[in-house]
Parts: structure tokens; sequence; C-alpha cells
């Protein structure tokens, strides 16, 4: 599997994406990871899709290879540097998967009605209308404060199953690849951000998926905060998984995107 590292231009700077080429017929597929995630948290998941498109990856502004982009990193300028990445790619067609933080980015950035959005995948997505409260935000803002305190929110909260020793790992190393601007920016300030007005204009179409065990953002918040916001949404729960489902159970998570896409982008597409 070939790997490019393509540089995109975004406010303050540069960003990295890492783009898997494929057939150009075949709709590209752009992955946004959780809040201390990384492009790597998808590998295991794209691995197992086999997908003949192209497929991007990148870490988002203040993570990993991006974490030296000045800021704001709010969820509004996440937004705007999804847009960069998609129209320098000049994808004709593209699917958006975001995962928790990830997947209210996408929200965000399918409310817009971008040309060439055929399809919205929000893994274990927080949730349009906040549902969290501000001592639960000032707590969640130093889960990732040392490899101790990331240990435990892994092996506590947002797994329902060990992960394999080098997962487990690769989790600790890229919550701790950030600044503390960057680290504070979601539990503080975005994670709260009410942008249930502006959902409601989405109108490809949406596939939420939500895990069994999630403790983060659980079927039954999502069912409450989140499907009721999106019109062309679909909510469906995966089993024996908490948040961390692109880690947990890469298998049976690509098989239920491959159903998703085969249903809703494959006709988008003839």
């Amino acid at each position: 599997m070939t790997i490019k590292t393509e540089t995109i231009a975004v406010q303050g700077g540069s960003l990295e994406i890492q783009l898997q080429p494929g057939d150009p017929e075949v709709p590209t597929l752009i992955f946004l990871h959780y809040w201390g995630g990384s492009h790597r948290t998808w590998r295991p998941l794209i691995g197992e899709l086999n997908w003949a498109g192209p497929v991007v990856t990148y870490d988002h502004r203040g993570w990993g290879r991006s974490r030296d982009l000045p800021g704001p990193y709010e969820i509004d300028q996440l937004t705007d540097d999804l847009e960069r990445i998609v129209t320098e790619l000049g994808a004709r067609q593209y699917v958006l998967i975001g995962h928790s933080m990830g997947g209210k980015v996408v929200q965000l950035f399918a409310a817009r009605r971008p040309a060439g959005l055929i399809g919205v995948i929000l893994i274990a997505p927080a949730p349009a209308h906040p549902a969290i409260s501000e001592p639960e935000q000032q707590g969640l803002s130093h889960a990732y404060d040392s490899e101790d305190t990331i240990t435990a929110a892994v092996t506590h909260v947002l797994t329902h199953h060990p992960l394999p020793p080098d997962l487990q790992a690769q989790v600790v190393t890229d919550s701790l690849a950030t600044t503390p601007p960057a680290r504070s920016a979601w539990p503080l300030h975005s994670i709260a951000q009410d942008i249930t007005t502006t959902v409601a204009s989405i109108t490809a179409p949406v596939l939420i998926l939500a895990g069994e065990h999630d403790q983060v953002d659980p079927p039954a918040t999502l069912l409450e905060h989140l499907l009721p916001h999106l019109p062309t949404a679909e909510l469906e729960t995966l089993p024996e998984t908490g948040h961390l489902s692109p880690l947990e159970i890469p298998t049976t998570l690509a098989t239920r995107l491959h159903k998703f896409l085969s249903e809703k982008v494959s006709p988008a597409t003839s």
C-alpha cells in the first residue's frame, strides 16, 4: 500500500495529509480523527476496507504532525482546515468519515453543502446538541495530562475491551502529541458548542454508528442529542465496542461502512 504525503496551505501555515492513491472514478474517503487521536487511528480500519478509491487521513491542527500550526483550535477553524483540504484535493465525489470530535467537524462542514459530498459517516460522534456539564468539561480537560491519566482514560472509559499493546502505546503517544491550547480547546469550548440549527441543513445521507458500550457518546445520547437534528440520518449500534471502535473492532466497522457505501454512495456515482 503506497502512501503519499502532500502539503496543503491552511491559515497560519501548512498541513500534511496522507493520501493513499486509488481509482479517481471511485469516491474519495476522507477520515477525521477523535480528540487525542491522529491519522494513525484509522490504519486498522483502512486496512480492512480495501477501498478502490483514494483515501485521505491527516492530523487536526494542533495535533501530531500538525501540532506546530497556530490556533485557534476550535471546531470552526478545524472545519475551515477541512474545507481547504477538500478544495485542494479536487475530488469529484467524496465521503467524510468523522470520529468523535472529528464527527462534529464533519457535521459543520457537511452543513455548508459543499459540492461533491455524497455521504457522511459519523462514528461515535460528538452530538450537535451539547450533552455535557461545565464540571464534566473541566474534568475532561485533564484526561490527557500525563501518560498515567491517558492510560486510565483508555482502560476505564474509552474502550470496552483492552487494546493490543501496540495500539495502547499508540493511543498514549498520540494523546500526548499536542500543545496545551490545542488540548484544551475541545473539552473547554468546542464540545459545548451548540450546532443544532446549523446541521439541520445537511442534505447528504448520514450514517451514525454508536458503540454499544460507549461511555463518552452512548447510543441513548446520540438518539436524543444528534439524530433528531439530522434529517437525512440513520443510527445503528455497533456491538461489543466502546468509544474507540476504529481500534477495537475495525473488521466489524469496515463491514458496516462497506454496506453504507454500496447502498448510499454507489448509486450516486452511476
